[in-house]
């Protein structure tokens, strides 16, 4: 009886949670933007990040609105409540910053976030939309003698968005105020209105913003915790531009990026899995029936693979013959055995190809990197363990003797 020993053992990534403390004073004007990555058996063609930030303003409130769209809102965090002082506004004014006049940065901008160990990935983020309260300094019914918000402005009430903004969908308010959001397209020009009567005082007691993201593709991104931010310049001439007439409290909103990425590499060998014996096809005795010398001497052996990020797999041998592990028997007979592994369905080697049996070698080549094209859960592989047909006949010079060996097999998180 030929005995092969396989020994599996994972290498695992720990990771923590590191918690950002921000004070009320030098930190202001920071917002965090967290999104993280869990592999998903209840559904496992899904591999993005999810943005876990909890929305506050608009889309705390119109989820149904912002979730088909991936739109995400935060309170613009530059200084406390009201977050700025205006002043009168005239009635029909030339130059459109007196009035009513915002500006966003709308375009896709680009942000690394860096790991603890060093590792760089790319997030993408754009402004997509503005609102929060307008306050007029009076009753809009008193200001226009009765013609309400479709006579204040030029471009009627702000359900109507002046272009290039877009209607959000939402709107609330009474006579002195207007709760409001817009929605900016990409590479979007300032949206304003113009004020047909004189108010006594505009300013904006809360802004919220819009903001859509693009994640990099978790699959490719080691374990950890990832960092990043980008600052925006607040005020005239600015990346947010209200116009001449409103003075916000700071005039610097930088907002922190963190992604966390926890992968998935699980292995599981069924009962007994770990003890291969290696025999002819259709047995031992069918080949004594046949009086002919066995071709060649085989196991496969299943197992359960579940894997969200890239892996490579190395081999270590009790006996060394070559490149690959060694069987011997009780007279110091010694043999090679190969060893091979077919993955299952998803994933891939370094050259985008499909893992059918690939042999594995002490020196690592070609088991340097496996990928995955989405999350695999708990799929059956196989290791492929053979004795060729010249080795099988140098054991049977040896009658009676059981050849055995050990091997280790490496899935290894760490490539």
């Amino acid at each position: 009886m030929q005995l092969l020993k396989v020994v599996h053992y994972l290498r695992y990534v720990l990771f923590g949670l590191i918690g950002s403390v921000m004070s009320m004073g030098a930190q202001a004007g920071i917002a965090e933007i967290r999104a993280q990555f869990r592999p998903d058996p209840a559904n496992p063609m899904f591999n993005q990040f999810k943005n876990i930030t909890p929305s506050s303003g608009y889309c705390e409130h119109f989820i149904a609105y912002c979730k088909p769209r991936n739109l995400f809102s935060l309170s613009m965090p530059i200084g406390g409540i009201p977050h700025t002082t205006g002043g009168p506004v005239p009635a029909n004014h030339s130059d459109p910053r007196q009035g009513v006049f915002l500006k966003v940065p709308s375009h896709w901008q680009t942000i690394e976030v860096t790991s603890l160990a060093g590792d760089r990935e790319q997030v993408e983020i754009r402004i997509s939309g503005i609102g929060g309260r307008a306050d007029h300094g009076g009753d809009v019914n008193v200001i226009t003698g009765g013609g309400g918000y479709d006579a204040l402005w030029s471009t009627g009430r702000w359900h109507n968005a002046p272009s290039p903004c877009v209607p959000g969908g939402g709107l609330n308010g009474t006579s002195y105020y207007v709760v409001w959001f817009w929605l900016v397209p990409e590479n979007a020009s300032a949206c304003s209105t113009q004020a047909r009567f004189d108010l006594p005082s505009l300013h904006y007691r809360y802004i919220q913003f819009g903001y859509e993201l693009r994640t990099p593709n978790p699959l490719t991104m080691p374990t950890g915790i990832y960092r990043g931010s980008v600052t925006y310049t607040v005020g005239p001439g600015m990346d947010f531009d209200f116009g001449d007439r409103i003075v916000t409290h700071d005039n610097i909103v930088t907002l922190e990026f963190t992604l966390d990425v926890e992968h998935t590499l699980k292995v599981e060998l069924p009962p007994g899995g770990d003890r291969i014996e290696l025999l002819p096809e259709g047995g031992w005795q069918a080949w004594l029936n046949q009086g002919r010398r066995p071709a060649r001497l085989f196991r496969d052996q299943t197992f359960t693979l579940a894997a969200s990020s890239r892996f490579k797999m190395n081999l270590e041998c009790g006996l060394v013959i070559g490149t690959t592990c060694g069987l011997r028997n009780g007279e110091g007979g010694e043999v090679p055995v190969q060893i091979a592994v077919t993955l299952p369905y998803g994933l891939r080697d370094r050259y985008d190809q499909p893992v059918n049996k690939l042999p594995l070698r002490l020196d690592g080549v070609g088991s340097e990197l496996f990928q995955p094209l989405h999350y695999v859960d708990n799929r059956m592989g196989k290791l492929h363990f053979e004795v060729g047909k010249d080795d099988v006949a140098e054991m049977l010079k040896a009658p009676g003797t059981t050849y055995s060996g050990t091997a280790t097999v490496i899935w290894d998180s760490e490539v």
